[in-house]
């Protein structure tokens, strides 16, 4: 059994985080023409980093904790508190990052409760791993990459 990262995990993976670098440049030049006009020629493009960050932040946090859900669903091993701490996350965003969307718009307090749950689910990614439910290189995966998007986050943080 090899201990690797799957080459092809690795390659989406990495090509994951590119909307977070992406949004975390754009955090930097705001409503910048420049940034607009190349952005518009991207596939997820915005001129508004903060938003992007936002939104795709949601939805790599959710699909993270999906893949939580997915590790207990396929192991014998799996007790009842991994399915509920596979649906943390979810509930985390919406109890957290929802009201700073909809009650008092703030792109900064949002940010910061992102890169909260990032690290919360981090968390559960070793206690997941801990318990033999998550594949041997998941965390040599996992490590790497959200270290990457809390700095995307909190670069858009510090522009918000």
């Amino acid at each position: 059994m090899s201990t690797g990262v799957p080459r092809q995990a690795a390659l989406l993976t990495g090509l994951g985080v590119l909307p977070f670098a992406w949004g975390a440049l754009l955090s930097f030049s705001g409503s910048n023409d420049a940034a607009r006009e190349v952005g518009s020629y991207l596939v997820f493009s915005t001129s508004n980093g903060l938003e992007l960050l936002l939104i795709y932040g949601l939805i790599i946090l959710n699909y993270m904790a999906g893949c939580l859900w997915a590790f207990a669903a396929k192991s014998a091993r799996a007790q009842p508190h991994h399915y509920v701490l596979a649906v943390i996350p979810a509930l985390y965003v919406l109890f957290t990052v929802g009201p700073f969307l909809f009650d008092r718009p703030s792109h900064g307090g949002a940010l910061l409760a992102l890169i909260l749950g990032f690290i919360g689910l981090l968390a559960f990614d070793f206690w997941f791993k801990r318990d033999g439910l998550a594949p041997v290189w998941w965390m040599r995966l996992r490590l790497p990459v959200t270290a990457a998007v809390i700095t995307c986050l909190g670069l858009g943080w510090t522009n918000a």
